[in-house]
């Protein structure tokens, strides 16, 4: 019987979802769930009701695993707590500094319910994390380095459109290129925020709006630009859409470490990402994590899990006896 998918949210995210279960023939879609009017949501999958999220709490037998598509600043703190008195559930929190206190709200839910509650999914947090882990664990002596783009950071071109005087923008994360060769040459520099990346920013602004200021208020905008060379382009909202309408993204995960008695070996682990669609590819990621809780919680399992807590294999819609004889 397929594993039955409910989304809450139908934005980027949402959509995602939706195609991510289209390739994976062990799910089905059986619900969407929105804050809209249901009547004025229309949907990819042919046949699927959406409703209001009001209605979500009814369906608790109809849903194996709910996949929570809401922001992290201030819907999923709230949410996924809440549905896990419900139903297991899957996240994509990423506020890094926060996820210890989400994880204990959600554990205490989840395991007062009996439901599995999985997490902070994606690709950083998600992906990106495993591999640090995995490179950590390896070498020991050794550092991390974590470098985003090229891609559209999409809070701060929130950031940007906040900005009196703007109309539209986009920003692009670019990773310093001479900063990624002294790290892949193993030669471990110690690299200051404005040294790993830099900010290109697209701005359409008001007819006559005061660019010099909007570019002056931008580059000096602490916690989103005052730390990094930042760039800004004033172009036309054709440009913007012409060029600039995709959502793509990526980055790499290195860590530089050292063996041997006298520690006169180096080695690099790389783990790179290139995506056309950062909402879809984290969409896929959350997608297999949701197997992966339909499956911890049939064993009877309860609690809130991050990927660190659930082994590769829960992953996959394959056996065990085909992972070991195909991908081992």
């Amino acid at each position: 019987m397929a594993i039955r998918i409910g989304i809450m949210g139908y934005g980027n995210l949402g959509r995602g979802i939706e195609c991510a279960l289209k390739q994976n023939k062990d799910m089905e879609l059986v619900a969407v769930f929105t804050r809209r009017n249901p009547e004025t949501v229309t949907i990819l999958t042919e046949g699927v009701p959406v409703y209001h999220v009001d209605d979500a709490v009814k369906m608790q037998d109809k849903i194996d695993v709910m996949i929570l598509c809401g922001g992290s600043a201030t819907d999923l703190p709230e949410q996924t707590k809440m549905y896990a008195k419900y139903f297991n559930v899957v996240d994509s929190f990423d506020t890094h500094a926060r996820i210890p206190e989400h994880f204990d709200a959600v554990d205490a839910a989840a395991k007062e319910s009996g439901k599995v509650g999985v997490i902070s999914v994606g690709w950083d947090p998600g992906m990106f994390s495993l591999n640090r882990l995995y490179a950590n664990a390896i070498l020991p002596n050794g550092s991390d380095y974590t470098f985003w783009g090229k891609g559209v950071s999409q809070g701060h071109s929130d950031a940007i459109r906040r900005v009196e005087g703007v109309l539209d923008g986009k920003q692009y994360t670019i990773p310093v290129e001479g900063a990624l060769e002294a790290v892949r040459s193993g030669k471990n520099p110690e690299l200051t925020t404005r040294q790993k990346h830099i900010r290109e920013c697209f701005v359409v602004a008001e007819d006559g709006a005061d660019t010099a200021r909007i570019e002056a208020e931008i580059k000096n905008m602490p916690n989103y630009f005052a730390d990094y060379d930042t760039t800004v382009h004033f172009i036309t909202m054709e440009e913007l859409k012409a060029n600039h309408s995709g959502i793509p993204h990526g980055g790499f995960v290195i860590r530089s470490g050292k063996t041997g008695w006298n520690e006169e070996n180096t080695h690099i682990i790389e783990y790179s990402l290139k995506l056309d669609s950062n909402p879809e590819f984290t969409s896929s990621v959350i997608v297999a994590y949701a197997r992966a809780a339909y499956r911890l919680s049939c064993e009877g399992q309860s609690g809130c899990k991050t990927v660190f807590d659930i082994a590769p294999a829960y992953l996959s819609a394959q056996s065990p006896e085909e992972l070991r004889k195909h991908l081992l």
